[in-house]
């Protein structure tokens, strides 16, 4: 995902501590008040950027699954030809450990609360996600050709579970620094794709 320079707005700042506090106690565990205080305004200022909570969550998970999907089809725009099916596979396993690594409390929020979400943006969230994979089993099935798509798609979906559970690995102090660790779970993505491709 392309990074940004410019400062976060406060709406993105309310977002960050929001997903970083229902991460770590969950959703129904933080008021408006704690996360009015993580970023210095009142809780009842936040109702001037959301509508509660619920909204808060939406936008997270909503927003994460967006902003996947629209990375991924920003990587093969940018390949356009240029690159080989190998080279975008990797650049599209690229993108997910960069969201593996720095949106952490997203995943944990992802498996946590997304039952919390509306009928109408958890399908959204759903549908976002079906898009996501069907990027990938059509990138993996060019680097795979004999590869069936139930089976490129099965395989996909383990890279993903691999790559999230970037929350469940420790304490990020005890981790290899970030280029390592990120340099591990590329070989590891790369490796289980070629194990089943074999």
């Amino acid at each position: 995902m392309a990074t940004r320079t410019d400062a976060p707005t406060r709406r993105e700042q309310i977002l960050k501590e929001a997903a970083r506090l229902f991460a770590e106690r969950g959703f129904h565990g933080v008021g408006v008040d704690e996360i009015g205080a993580a970023v210095g305004i009142s809780g009842p200022g936040l109702y001037r950027h959301f509508a509660g909570k619920d909204a808060m969550l939406a936008e997270l998970l909503v927003g994460i699954s967006g902003q996947l999907l629209k990375g991924a089809k920003r990587r093969l725009a940018e390949a356009d030809g240029s690159a080989g099916p190998a080279e975008v596979l990797d650049s599209l396993i690229e993108g997910h450990i960069d969201f593996a690594l720095d949106d952490r409390p997203l995943i944990t929020l992802h498996d946590r609360e997304l039952d919390r979400l509306r009928d109408s943006d958890r399908k959204l969230v759903r549908q976002l996600q079906r898009q996501y994979v069907e990027l990938w089993v059509e990138v993996v099935r060019q680097v795979y050709p004999g590869l069936s798509e139930p089976t490129a798609r099965s395989a996909v979906h383990s890279v993903f579970g691999l790559l999230n559970s970037t929350p469940h690995l420790g304490r990020p102090g005890s981790l290899p620094g970030r280029g390592a660790m990120a340099a591990l779970l590329h070989r590891m993505a790369r490796g289980a794709f070629e194990a089943v491709g074999a």
